[in-house]
């Protein structure tokens, strides 16, 4: 393995996307990620998208890229031996089980720090270790609910309705895990001690929801679903072009808002009372709502980006995914890679990122198949003889 983490090596032993996805970003720069699964299934990511004739799904191929895919059985004390071992030789382990699930099999943080101090291991349940939901089950569709996203997606006069990604919760959840182990392993550097790192999936969402929270406490507002508008900001949302395509428009200052006028050919209009400043303007919600779909309808797509282009007003089509194939910006920043697969041939995925100066992330796999690693951590790094490995697979431990 090369990149910073290399010296890292870390056990998958999640299901899903959340604390996969962790593993996922930490496989990019470098760490030794083990995928540990269940013998003959697998993760359930396996089989949650498009099927591929390889018998995993492109989700799959995409979100497990970059590692290695070991079977275990956990339940069984075989199994759970084994893993003791490596846990023994290991830096993070990343799990997503109901809370007190791993501390049933003696596999919990306390039992494992007793193997290895300097162990850090993430935690994504639905609602965290503790508080009196802890042992519900949840997916990324309930943190939606729960954390308070979905119930403000949408038409104020519809149902809720996704906001985006289904699985926003699990790669949000996954991202704070990420800066978790990383600063957990940061402290082990600097103490030798490990540590847990304790994530809900609501939390993830609910941690992202701007002033929220403060305007309830202070002012007890409760903001309801606008469609594509932004509360207090206003021209801040999406307006159809005359040939029916979607455009987003963003004046989140008055700067902003002199420039859309300029675009228009209204530049009195950012000099107006009645429009000047983002109060006034939000009061006149409807108004300006109105002039600017009125100005956008009237012209196609690309004459409203132009118009806001030479003004340097912020505006952008809704582009599909077969727009963003076709788009320069995302060529030139190689948002997109190609990759070669031995079980599907060529791939596109989206690129990793961030993107770094020195040490930038790698696509180097896409996700592998069940048990490709056996014979190189069972046999390899833990030394088992091919007879102990043969009766272990008939047993159903590997």
């Amino acid at each position: 393995m090369t990149g910073p983490l290399a010296d890292i090596r870390v056990l998958d032993i999640a299901t899903f996307l959340a604390a996969p996805f962790c593993g996922t970003i930490l496989a990019e720069f470098g760490a030794e990620v083990i995928k540990v699964e269940q013998p003959g299934a697998g993760d359930s990511l396996r089989r949650f998208g498009t099927m591929t004739e390889a018998g995993d799904t492109l989700m799959w191929m995409s979100e497990a890229r970059n590692k290695g895919s070991v079977t275990l059985d956990l339940r069984k004390p075989e199994g759970a031996a084994l893993f003791r071992r490596l846990v023994a030789e290991s830096d993070v382990v990343l799990e997503n089980f109901r809370p007190g699930t791993l501390e049933k099999w003696g596999l919990g943080y306390e039992d494992l720090a007793k193997i290895n101090p300097k162990l850090v291991m993430l935690r994504i349940s639905a609602y965290g270790q503790t508080g009196p939901m802890r042992e519900k089950p949840g997916f990324a569709r309930i943190a939606h609910a729960f954390g308070g996203l979905a119930y403000l997606a949408g038409e104020p006069d519809g149902a809720p309705v996704v906001p985006g990604s289904t699985s926003l919760a699990d790669y949000m959840s996954g991202l704070f895990g990420a800066i978790g182990v990383l600063v957990a392993l940061r402290h082990v550097q600097q103490t030798g001690l490990g540590q847990w790192v304790d994530i809900g999936l609501y939390e993830s969402i609910f941690r992202v929801l701007d002033e929220l929270a403060p305007a309830y406490a202070k002012h007890g507002f409760v903001r309801e679903r606008m469609g594509p508008d932004t509360v207090n900001i206003v021209p801040h949302s999406h307006y159809q072009t005359r040939d029916g395509a979607w455009v987003a428009l963003a004046c989140s200052n008055d700067r902003m808002w002199e420039r859309l006028c300029a675009a228009m050919g209204r530049p009195e209009l950012a000099r107006d009372p009645r429009y000047a400043r983002p109060p006034a303007r939000n009061d006149h919600r409807a108004e300006v709502n109105a002039l600017v779909a009125d100005w956008v309808r009237g012209l196609d797509c690309d004459s409203v980006l132009a118009a806001c282009e030479a003004a340097d007003a912020p505006c952008s089509k809704l582009q599909n995914i077969a727009d963003i194939f076709h788009d320069p910006q995302f060529a030139a920043r190689g948002n997109l890679r190609s990759i070669d697969d031995p079980r599907l041939g060529r791939l596109v995925l989206p690129a990793p990122l961030p993107r770094m100066s020195l040490t930038p992330p790698e696509l180097k796999s896409a996700g592998p198949a069940l048990g490709d690693a056996n014979e190189r951590i069972w046999g390899g790094l833990l030394g088992l003889a091919a007879e102990e490995l043969a009766a272990l697979k008939a047993s159903g431990v590997i």
